[in-house]
């Protein structure tokens, strides 16, 4: 007897103990979840399109854009977004499909790849780099030089997050007054090129603002550093971090400076004249 309610005390015990655990993790607040925005600078295949000039970027080109050089490319871009671990990449200069897929196919992380043809004279589009149990994607819309991807967040059947990618300053401000008008229930983020005075007017505050404000930026211009690349979060989220992602094997060990892939029409073999922006949002 003795023996049998000690079996059951544990048993008791056990129980409870799993239940005070189930009952702290699901009360434990969710962790926060980074988005980045990296402007690749030409990411092209090596193969002619029919529809636009690319001939620049082929093997027989002025560029000389050979199979080893996309092949570099595509580790390095890889590497890079592995380094950052963020769940949500956002990547603007890429030519099609291809190349998001084998950006995505080159990764550690276990990304879930979108991409959308933008129909730009250059040929350049934006893609999303995702985790499939984060983020749910359920529209896009695409327009000139933008992509608009909205989805559950976190839970299938979580809270609406729309994700706008611009690479034109120009066109923001008018697609967000679209966005607020035609989707007033959804939390936006946008990134890219986006200058706009009062964000707020938007319902938006600029994640990047604190350190360009610093004298950080995700570019050189003029023997200064610019936060070219911004990225506002809805003012119904919490963000933390909003930064520039910089590493010292990014730069030129010369110049300080981001090493590119082309310094005009010299290969240099690096990155990207661009370094990636990023914030997190809880």
């Amino acid at each position: 007897m003795l023996r049998r309610a000690l079996s059951v005390l544990l048993t008791v015990v056990c129980i409870g103990a799993a239940i005070g655990q189930s009952h702290r993790l699901g009360t434990r607040k969710p962790q926060p979840a980074g988005i980045a925005y990296w402007d690749l600078d030409r990411f092209y295949d090596t193969i002619p399109s029919l529809f636009y000039n690319d001939e620049d970027y082929t093997p027989g080109g002025r560029m000389h854009w050979t199979a080893a050089r996309y092949a570099r490319k595509v580790r390095h871009t890889a590497a890079v977004i592995d380094t950052m671990g963020l769940p949500i990449v956002a990547l603007w200069g890429v030519e099609n499909r291809e190349v998001a897929r084998d950006i995505a196919a080159a990764c550690e992380g276990d990304y879930t790849f979108l991409h959308r043809t933008l129909n730009t004279l250059d040929g350049m589009d934006f893609a999303l780099l995702y985790y499939g149990d984060l983020f749910f994607p359920s529209y896009v819309e695409t327009g000139r030089r933008y992509l608009y991807v909205e989805g559950a967040f976190r839970h299938p059947d979580g809270e609406p997050l729309g994700l706008l990618l611009c690479s034109d300053a120009r066109i923001v401000r008018w697609v967000l007054d679209d966005l607020r008008d035609e989707r007033p229930g959804v939390r936006l983020v946008a990134a890219g090129r986006i200058e706009l005075s009062a964000p707020t007017a938007y319902g938006l505050h600029d994640a990047t603002a604190r350190a360009a404000g610093k004298g950080r930026g995700n570019i050189r211009r003029r023997g200064g550093w610019t936060m070219r690349d911004r990225i506002l979060v809805d003012t119904a989220l919490h963000t933390r971090g909003g930064d520039v992602f910089a590493r010292q094997f990014l730069l030129d060990p010369m110049r300080g400076t981001p090493l590119p892939t082309y310094d005009r029409r010299t290969y240099r073999g690096g990155y990207g004249y661009a370094l990636p922006v990023f914030t997190y949002i809880e």
